[in-house]
């Protein structure tokens, strides 16, 4: 029985990505039959103002998944920086005038 339930699983698993690249190949493959058929009528640079507005969307959102993902370590180090000028700006101030360290002055 689960061997079965795991075979239908795959299967449907298979479907969906089969049918979800396909999707995305669409677009590509009417865009590309639309300029081949009316590339003398097209506004060429509107076309590519358009695509890299495309692209520009595609990699923000690739880029807030990313940043999403290491937020938690780049705030730590945000953090870890802020923590050590702290503790300097504080060691500096406990130093007197005569005696002053290279990093306070």
């Amino acid at each position: 029985m689960k061997t079965i339930l795991v075979t239908i699983c795959l299967v449907i698993w298979g479907i969906f990505f089969w049918n979800f690249t396909a999707m995305a190949n669409d677009y590509n493959k009417a865009v590309t039959g639309h300029v081949i058929q009316n590339a003398s009528i097209i506004d060429k640079e509107e076309l590519m103002k358009q695509e890299l507005a495309n692209l520009a969307h595609k990699h923000t959102i690739e880029l807030i998944s990313i940043l999403q993902a290491y937020l938690p370590t780049i705030l730590d180090g945000i953090a870890a920086d802020l923590r050590m000028k702290s503790d300097l700006q504080y060691k500096c101030s406990l130093q007197s005038d005569n005696y002053k360290n290279k990093e306070c002055q």
